[in-house]
């Protein structure tokens, strides 16, 4: 069987499946730096403007490679590292980074002006439980027919219900008639 790589004839296959597409942001490196000069920077805060050539054979007696740091700088600024070992722990921190980030999202907990006690209270509970989990909540109150006439009794009903969710939620958004539905949101308290 035929190896498939990029310079195979148009008989293997499209090329471009088989290369490795460059993300836009990887680094420069070795000879893909397009400078005549390159300032090389050292461990230390030694810093040398020197040629380009002079740049990589350095580079090449150490072992390393020569990686673009600062492209847009007069001259680009450039550092001998070991590269694969850097875009490693580069993309460690990434997924660590990913990992630690939480995304908020809003439950929403449904009710009638003239829900039963017991219903309430699994409602309560459920809204209870995302916020715990560090979830907004969105208590809607849906108004059928002439129920809309009374706001105050959704009014009441989120009174009620921010009393019950006090020691785990504040009010983000008081409670507000939008149509046919009123709105309040919660939010998680902070422990600190």
């Amino acid at each position: 069987m035929r190896k498939r790589g990029v310079f195979c004839n148009a008989a293997c296959g499209p090329p471009f499946l088989f290369t490795e597409v460059k993300n836009i942001k990887d680094l420069r490196i070795n000879e893909e730096i397009r400078a005549g000069e390159v300032r090389l920077v050292g461990d230390g805060d030694e810093t040398e403007v020197m040629p380009l050539k002079e740049a990589l054979r350095r580079a090449l007696e150490k072992g390393m490679d020569l990686v673009e740091i600062s492209p847009n700088a007069r001259p680009p600024v450039c550092r001998v590292m070991d590269y694969g070992k850097f875009r490693f722990e580069q993309i460690k921190k990434e997924k660590e980074a990913k990992k630690n980030q939480r995304v908020t999202q809003i439950k929403e907990v449904k009710l009638r002006p003239n829900i039963e006690e017991h219903d309430f209270e699994t409602k309560i509970k459920n809204a209870e439980k995302f916020l715990r989990e560090g979830d907004k909540v969105k208590l809607t109150i849906m108004f059928r027919g002439r129920e809309v006439t009374h706001p105050d009794l959704g009014r009441a009903l989120c009174a009620r219900a921010a009393e019950r969710l006090d020691e785990v939620a504040v009010v983000e958004r008081a409670p507000k008639l939008e149509g046919r539905n009123m709105t309040q949101i919660f939010a998680p308290k902070i422990n600190k």
